[in-house]
């Protein structure tokens, strides 16, 4: 093994990586009296430098022993000396942490990637370990904001789009091969990703920015839960009509930009045949909640706006059935009846929920469904839902908070329909 320039750059850069860790364990023990500490930055620096010449030597003598065996007998050998190190040093009623000792094992192993010329893979795994190493503090502050059920939902969420998603077949069953089940659950974790970026800008900002924050995010998870929720502090906190109606539009007018955003992502050619209504239907829900909003005397906790979990599989399934059954209900009509029967699945599925109908529509555009037909259909359900959110406003806030909300969200009905008629 002759000493070029090529050997010299990968022993170089293993020091640097060494010499980098060590920097931020060596800021982090800086007040331990000398000795004090189990590895500082010389300690890093010289893992780094034993981790590349380890790979040097791997790479040169791989011939006679192999690459594996060395690697693996230098690494046991550091093991053993970490873990001695780490006995001694900590005593059982003091500081347990391992991060340390597992730091240099890390940093070892990086520093042989360098030294067998992987070289962009050793810095950015450097990096990346020198970042968690850093943000200790956050991480442990999120963990103990972190509850439960959101925990769960999180990894419920991994197991919907890691693990489930690619054991599902991607091909059509059923009648006109309408139902299938990899696309289907595919937009089941859009939605359910959506509603989570939804619910921890909810969850993280929301008391810290307050009632409209919460409002204009809390519709991103659901508008509808936003809309109960200020209707029913409406009836009791009377004298705050208007900043609770400027909320409930707020959040009704996420609804739109989702829509376009969901659609888009199915079949990007709705884009610029949606674009205008769900805009148009948006701009005047946010003018009038911006108009509303001059009342500031009272607050909304985010906790009242979230659902008890951001997840739930048993939810999934039931959306993912709710819809194939739509895609199916919606194959069937335009078969049997046409355009109309699209329009009127359209306006029976917007009184619930407006997201099973637009992925719906959206999946059949790319297929058999004319692009004007699915953009109407779209627009028909969320003008059905804002009315729907009107009458909730209405009925549960009282008269005072329905009509701030139902003459806004009427108007963007009216406007959207209209747009879209002319469109098509």
């Amino acid at each position: 093994m002759d000493l070029d320039l090529a050997t010299t750059h990968r022993l170089g850069v293993a020091i640097a990586l060494g010499l980098l860790v060590g920097i931020e364990r060596g800021w982090r023990g800086r007040d331990e009296p000398a000795g004090g500490r189990t590895a500082g930055l010389r300690t890093f620096g010289l893992i780094g430098l034993l981790g590349g010449v380890t790979g040097l030597l791997a790479e040169a003598f791989g011939a006679a022993v192999p690459a594996a065996l060395l690697i693996g007998l230098a690494f046991i050998g550091l093991a053993g000396l970490a873990a001695t190190v780490y006995a001694r040093m900590h005593q059982p009623d003091g500081d347990q942490s391992m991060t340390t000792e597992v730091a240099l094992l890390a940093t070892f192993l990086l520093a042989v990637l360098a030294g067998v010329g992987r070289l962009e893979l050793a810095v950015a795994g450097t990096v990346v370990m020198v970042l968690l190493l850093s943000y200790k503090e956050l991480l442990h502050g999120w963990l103990t904001k972190l509850q439960y059920p959101e925990l769960t939902a999180g990894f419920q969420l991994l197991l919907m789009s890691l693990v489930l998603l690619p054991l599902l077949p991607n091909r059509g069953f059923g009648p006109w091969d309408a139902l299938n089940p990899y696309v289907i659950w595919w937009m089941v974790v859009l939605i359910a990703v959506l509603s989570f970026i939804g619910y921890f800008a909810v969850r993280i900002a929301g008391a810290r920015a307050g009632t409209l924050f919460t409002a204009l995010f809390g519709g991103l998870a659901s508008s509808t839960a936003v809309t109960l929720t200020f209707a029913r502090l409406a009836r009791r906190r009377s004298g705050h009509e208007r900043l609770l109606a400027g909320g409930i539009l707020l959040a009704c007018g996420t609804m739109f930009p989702r829509m376009l955003i969901v659609a888009s992502l199915i079949h990007r050619a709705l884009f610029e045949h949606l674009v205008g209504p769900t805009l148009l239907m948006a701009a005047i829900t946010y003018a009038s909640a911006v108009w509303l909003l001059r009342d500031r005397k009272t607050s909304v906790r985010s906790e009242e706006l979230l659902p008890r979990n951001p997840l739930e599989l048993s939810s999934a399934f039931a959306f993912g059935a709710l819809l194939a059954l739509i895609l199916l209900l919606g194959k069937a009509l335009t078969e049997w009846f046409g355009d109309a029967g699209v329009y009127l699945l359209a306006a029976a599925s917007g009184v619930a929920d407006v997201d099973a109908i637009t992925l719906s529509l959206s999946r059949l555009s790319r297929d058999s469904l004319a692009l004007d037909v699915a953009v109407l259909g779209i627009v028909i359900a969320a003008s059905v839902n804002s009315l729907v959110k009107a009458g909730m406003a209405m009925t549960v806030g009282g008269v005072a908070l329905g009509r701030r909300v139902a003459i806004p969200l009427a108007s963007a009905a009216a406007a959207g329909l209209l747009l879209a008629l002319l469109l098509a």
